[in-house]
């Protein structure tokens, strides 16, 4: 039998024959009457099967079937006191597809609790449960979302390079990958090549695609590959510009969200809350006085860590009552080459944006003087020979440029208010997993 119709767009085809297929989600037996609950796409119909007055043929295939079997059902839609939706499926005929092997490794209704590890294993099961269906189509429309602002803002979108023939940042952990029989590394940021791209004369573009980072961490906020939307923009005045564009943005993606999503986040039991304009910025040195009021001390000239991360949180949460907030003038020696330095140079026009107590981006002005960038290279014991193929173009008309990259996913997780940034991965991988 052939698909004519989808569970979600049965409301008006009361009276009229409908083929729907997908997967059992459950079936229950109740004496004289017999329930079949179909998923599929769209969410779910009841199938009523009165023993009375049904074909004995279709009583007895739905007797035999299990939950996760497909199937594919013709039958005529009624109205419904009883089902959640308002209607439900009288059939005709069941066609069965493809049986599932039982015992199931994990129940997707979640009837009984599966551990984290189980999940992951058996995740092609594990996506069937209708609340991961919710994230993944919130996931989807966050990056439709984003491509939609930044085009209607005349960013370009391209796709740059995944392989590189050197790191983009000392210090960090890189992926290397055999280059017929050279040595390459998955990028971990397409930022050496945004930069590129502002010495074309591109003015605006961004970048949505995956990065890679070789960090042996566990924790329920990294991955070791993720995808992130990467901006970047030519003949900014400073980084309140780059901050500009973030905070309009994030606003933009939350706003559409919550107005396309309303039964993605209803089934999450989920309530969004549209940010306000104007998050708020917190600077350093500052920042280590604001710590301090909190018992949180930090040498000055030294990066905050994750305990402090939170405690500002709920400082501009108590003080503002804001979701989102930017770090502005990081210290310059624990930054990348390619960042400028303030006019106090111990400190960068780096910024991060903090959303939910979570870092979700970095970014801020770049350094566009060619003469700084092999200042700084080899300020950061780096070889300036390696990185010619970067920073030559800065001889031939350099622009003032900047930006930020925003990671899919811990974004969603974060918006969501999801304990680990692996349930809004697909197939997440970290140092221990790799499959499936």
């Amino acid at each position: 039998m052939q698909r004519t119709h989808f569970t979600n767009n049965l409301d008006n085809m009361i009276g009229k024959e409908v083929i729907i297929s997908g997967w059992v989600h459950d079936v229950r037996f109740l004496g004289g009457i017999n329930f079949m609950l179909l998923r599929d796409i769209g969410g779910m119909v009841q199938i009523t099967i009165l023993k009375k007055n049904t074909d004995k043929k279709i009583i007895d295939i739905v007797a035999k079937t299990h939950q996760e079997d497909t199937v594919s059902v013709k039958g005529t839609v009624v109205e419904s006191k009883i089902s959640k939706s308002g209607y439900e499926i009288i059939p005709k005929e069941i066609e069965i597809i493809s049986r599932a092997s039982v015992p199931l490794p994990l129940d997707p209704r979640e009837v009984t609790p599966t551990n984290f590890d189980t999940r992951l294993d058996n995740r092609i099961l594990d996506l069937r449960k209708p609340e991961n269906l919710a994230i993944f189509k919130i996931e989807s429309n966050l990056m439709f979302f984003i491509h939609e602002w930044l085009r209607n803002k005349n960013f370009i979108n391209v796709n740059t390079p995944c392989l590189m023939g050197g790191a983009s940042e000392s210090g960090s952990e890189v992926f290397k990958v055999e280059y017929f029989g050279d040595k390459t590394f998955l990028r971990q940021d397409p930022q050496l090549h945004r930069q590129l791209m502002m010495q074309t004369g591109f003015d605006k573009i961004y970048d949505l695609g995956p990065n890679w980072r070789a960090e042996p961490s566990f924790t329920t906020r990294h991955l070791t590959e993720f995808r992130s939307v990467a901006v970047e923009m030519s003949f900014i005045k400073d980084e309140y510009d780059v901050m500009k564009v973030q905070e309009e943005l994030s606003i933009y993606i939350i706003k559409k969200t919550v107005e396309y999503c309303e039964k993605e986040l209803e089934l999450l039991k989920k309530e969004v809350n549209i940010p306000k304009k104007r998050f708020p910025i917190l600077k350093f040195p500052d920042i280590y006085k604001i710590l301090e009021e909190f018992g949180q001390k930090i040498t000055f000239g030294e990066d905050y860590d994750r305990e402090s991360e939170k405690l500002l949180s709920n400082y501009i949460k108590e003080k503002y009552g804001h979701e989102f907030f930017f770090v502005n003038k990081f210290p310059y020696k624990i930054k990348p080459f390619y960042v400028m330095k303030d006019d106090d140079v111990q400190w960068a026009r780096s910024v991060d944006m903090v959303f939910k107590g979570l870092e979700q981006s970095s970014g801020g002005q770049r350094e566009h003087r060619y003469d700084k960038i092999i200042e700084q290279i080899k300020e950061k014991k780096m070889n300036p020979k390696q990185l010619e193929w970067f920073t030559n173009p800065f001889k031939f008309g350099s622009v003032p440029h900047g930006g930020f990259a925003i990671g899919i996913e811990r974004f969603t997780q974060k918006l969501l208010d999801l304990d680990n940034v692996r349930e809004t991965t697909l197939f997440p991988r970290d140092p221990k997993r790799i499959i499936p």
